[in-house]
């Protein structure tokens, strides 16, 4: 048995008597939707805020009616400027679906899952429990800055004194992060953010000592926030990508434009001990299981080899990562190795410990692969790239989320195609772009089209679905000139899809396209197959008056 809610009736599609609300049993199942609902939309993302907020006054004003509950899934139109018809998977929000051109969840959406909602719980009490972390995390964040305020009071910029330094990085960390009680992850990054400003304005007033106090302090705020996030229990994926990821990034960036000012600049020699203690506190950053992901690997390659260049320093910290012993590391560890072979210059042990890893490794290369870019060590890249190349395509089976490899895809190609230009190895940028279709459609198609392979770049078209639109007139003019007969199949294919659409707009532009195609066999002088072509499309086509009319208006039928 299927339900059916309409705006003020609920009725039984297969017969019985009319129920008033949804059943009782199916109630925790939209319970459960809207604490995914919780996650998906962020009250603190100002656009998901105003999302919900049109969302709320769309139920509000009314304009939900003909829903319709079946099991696990609702069904409704609304009525905004133009009427929209909204799929909702109860089970899976996210897999839902509008008339509407938005991609992502919309207010639409909303509007018809806050009307069925409210068959089995209050719409306002879930909007105001959603809103309670963007108003509890700006109210932590208005206190952290009045405290970090109050912080700089009582206190003068800091000398030269890496312990002070070090005292003064966790006491503000604990007064602010921890200083109004135990904090929930969604307060975490307004908090946060207040103690780095309380950090940036104690820094020493010399610029080449701020970059190396602010340096510090972002080594020392990694290792801070990874502990704040396992000592209250945040350290969850879902947790760390939405509250504490960002926060690293942004040490991490921030660090890079510190590392770099201070590396092409004359240090003091007063700066050396000052270093070999920051380089005994970065080994934290390579701690087994610990939170940051790739921003926290990074941030120790970039010391290494940015700051920390003194040979027994580097001698040191290789050995320290080799005596733990084979199969003994964890994966960072193991990526920290095999930079400072790569530093040693060590690229054939370096690169055979980073095939031994598994595939979900590969994003690692990129940084070396990029330092190699810069330095111009054509050389060295090549094996690294040949291994990328090879790769490709399994990797892209793990990522398996479409946009993700697309990005992953845009980034690999630019790598490889820097060193292919370079050495002259078109081949090998032929077979990444091979390897990673279909996510390398694009840089494909350019490909083949700038090489001239006219056939190959028609059947890639054909293959993933030619549109005549997507093709800019000066390709088409070349392909005229030099190449008609590749025009052929995609013309046909296109003109097909747009007949099969059945609406006057796609008629007008079949009758384009087939003048088009016309002036090809004309070209080619054959003639007599674009005539037994056409007259077969006419009588396929003989009920589409609206077709018909078009062909006519485009002198393509000749009116007796």
């Amino acid at each position: 048995m299927r339900y059916i809610w309409k705006k003020n009736e609920v009725c039984c599609v297969n017969g019985g008597i009319a129920v008033a609300v949804i059943p009782d049993n199916q109630a925790p199942i939209f319970k459960e939707a809207a604490a995914k609902l919780n996650t998906i939309l962020k009250s603190e993302v100002e656009e998901d805020a105003r999302l919900v907020q049109k969302g709320l006054m769309l139920y509000r004003q009314g304009t939900v009616h003909h829903l319709k509950y079946m099991v696990k899934s609702i069904w409704a139109t609304v009525q905004d400027v133009t009427p929209v018809r909204v799929y909702i998977n109860v089970s899976d929000p996210e897999e839902s679906s509008c008339t509407c051109p938005a991609d992502s969840f919309c207010r639409h959406r909303l509007a018809a899952f806050f009307q069925a909602y409210s068959d089995v719980a209050s719409v306002s009490d879930w909007v105001e429990a959603w809103r309670k972390p963007a108003k509890e995390q700006l109210n932590a964040e208005k206190w952290g800055l009045q405290r970090a305020k109050d912080l700089v009071k009582n206190d003068s910029r800091s000398g030269h004194d890496y312990d002070g330094w070090a005292s003064s990085f966790r006491e503000s960390f604990e007064e602010i992060i921890k200083g109004h009680g135990e904090p929930r992850a969604y307060v975490v990054p307004g908090l946060f953010r207040s103690y780095i400003r309380r950090v940036e304005v104690s820094a020493p007033l010399e610029a080449v000592w701020k970059n190396l106090y602010l340096i510090a302090a972002s080594v020392h705020s990694f290792n801070l926030l990874t502990d704040l996030a396992i000592d209250q229990g945040h350290d969850e994926e879902a947790t760390m990508d939405r509250y504490y990821r960002p926060l690293f990034e942004d040490l991490f960036h921030d660090a890079e434009e510190y590392i770099e000012r201070l590396a092409y600049g004359t240090m003091p020699f007063s700066f050396d001990t000052f270093l070999e203690r920051l380089k005994d506190d970065a080994v934290r950053l390579t701690e087994p299981d610990a939170t940051g992901g790739y921003d926290r690997i990074d941030l120790y390659r970039l010391l290494w080899e940015k700051l920390f260049k003194n040979t027994g320093w580097r001698e040191a910290e290789l050995a320290r990562l080799e005596a733990f012993g084979e199969g003994k590391r964890d994966q960072v560890e193991e990526v920290a190795l095999i930079h400072q072979l790569i530093l040693a210059k060590q690229d054939g042990d370096a690169l055979k410990r980073f095939t031994a890893l598994p595939v979900s490794a590969i994003p690692y290369m990129f940084y070396w692969l990029d330092g190699f870019r810069v330095q111009r060590e054509w050389n060295r890249m090549g094996p690294f790239i040949d291994y990328l190349v090879q790769q490709l395509r399994n990797y892209l089976k793990h990522l398996g989320e479409y946009y993700t490899c697309k990005k992953f895809t845009r980034y690999a190609l630019k790598l490889v195609g820097a060193y292919t230009r370079e050495i002259g190895r078109g081949e090998l940028y032929d077979r990444a772009l091979a390897q990673a279709m279909p996510y390398s459609f694009y840089e494909y198609e350019d490909s083949l089209f700038e090489k001239g392979q006219y056939e190959q770049w028609g059947e890639l078209q054909s293959y993933f679905g030619f549109e005549y639109n997507s093709i800019s007139n000066e390709r088409l003019k070349e392909l005229q000139k030099v190449a008609p007969e590749v025009l052929i199949p995609l013309y046909h294919q296109m003109v097909g899809d747009l007949v099969d659409m059945k609406n006057r707009s796609s008629y007008k532009q079949a009758a384009r396209l087939l003048k088009k195609l016309r002036t090809v066999y004309k070209k080619l002088k054959r003639m007599p197959e674009w005539e037994e072509f056409f007259a077969k499309l006419l009588v396929k086509t003989k009920r589409l008056r609206a077709f018909h009319e078009e062909l006519t208006r485009s002198k393509l039928i000749e009116v007796e």
